[in-house]
């Protein structure tokens, strides 16, 4: 395994063992709950905006070590974000699992931790694990106040 898959794992592994902003949130501007229905993930997110940013972002759920670990990764990026940033980010992240981001994009510049995830695209089964969080975030942030469930099928 080279260097940099083992730092990838790593990473993968603490924010799964501990993830960051995890638990409830309150006062919370919308959520929206996540189910993989193939591997048993889920997934809450809620989110606080203050005018157009994301001024709190937290996750509770259970599932798979890449599940966790993005979810995590996911509240660290965007917190602070606006919703047009978020947007890109949610696409970058999105076509970096799915193989469709260009090598030359795969840089920490413009992904930040998010590029442990660059080995997920090889395979299949994980993206939605991965990207399971991020569609629930787009839908606590289009459904306002409304929980509603979000699916990977």
């Amino acid at each position: 395994m080279s260097d940099l898959q083992e730092l990838y794992q790593s990473v993968i592994l603490d924010h799964n063992r501990k993830p960051r902003n995890f638990g409830p949130l309150d006062d919370a501007s919308g959520s929206a709950e996540g189910k993989n229905p193939l591997c048993g993930d889920q997934v809450e997110v809620a989110v606080r905006l203050d005018g157009d940013t994301l001024s709190a972002v937290k996750f509770t759920g259970s599932g798979c070590a890449i599940s966790k670990a993005s979810a995590s990764l996911m509240t660290a990026a965007v917190t602070g974000k606006s919703r047009a940033e978020v947007d890109v980010l949610f696409e970058r992240f999105h076509a970096l699992v799915t193989g469709r981001l260009a090598d030359a994009e795969i840089t920490k510049e413009s992904l930040g931790q998010l590029v442990v995830f660059s080995s997920v695209s090889r395979f299949p089964i994980r993206v939605k694990c991965a990207s399971l969080a991020w569609h629930t975030l787009r839908a606590a942030l289009e459904n306002g106040d409304a929980s509603i469930a979000v699916s990977t099928e």
